[in-house]
């Protein structure tokens, strides 16, 4: 990728970063850096990106069902942690664990799928990208939260 494509490609994430903040999260923009971010990273050709994101986007769906089953089954009944038996808290414990399994299978699933259609290297430069996208919103978020705007 050429030096000028990429500082177009960050331009547009800084810019979208900005709007982003300046608007209030939204999932469909967060969503949309991701793919810039992940597009960019993979450096994909059009056939691993045509064979790619119905993969990565059903996998994304799956793991937004896990997480609101979370939202809503462990973390409303965490607050009434303090009161609940042993008996409520060892049922809610074993959810917590059934959780973590879903993900982790729901990520074997993916990787095992995702791997069929680009090589392993790009694989592994997605699980990176993820993390380090991540990183940055994080970041981004801190910084606006202590520049007080």
């Amino acid at each position: 990728m050429t030096i000028n494509k990429r500082l177009l490609i960050l331009s547009i994430l800084m810019m979208s970063a900005t709007l982003f903040y300046a608007q209030g999260p939204g999932r469909e923009r967060i969503k949309t850096l991701k793919v810039a971010f992940i597009t960019e990273r993979l450096s994909l050709t059009s056939e691993e990106a045509q064979l790619f994101w119905p993969i990565y986007n059903e996998h994304e769906k799956i793991l937004e069902g896990i997480r609101r089953n979370e939202r809503v089954e462990l973390k409303s009944q965490a607050i009434l942690l303090e009161n609940m038996s042993q008996e409520e808290t060892s049922t809610l414990l074993d959810k917590y664990i059934a959780m973590h399994k879903k993900k982790y299978n729901a990520e074997q699933d993916f990787i095992a799928e995702i791997r069929k259609v680009v090589p392993p290297k790009k694989v592994l430069l997605l699980l990176k990208a993820e993390e380090d996208f991540k990183k940055r919103l994080l970041q981004q978020y801190r910084k606006r939260k202590m520049g007080g705007g």
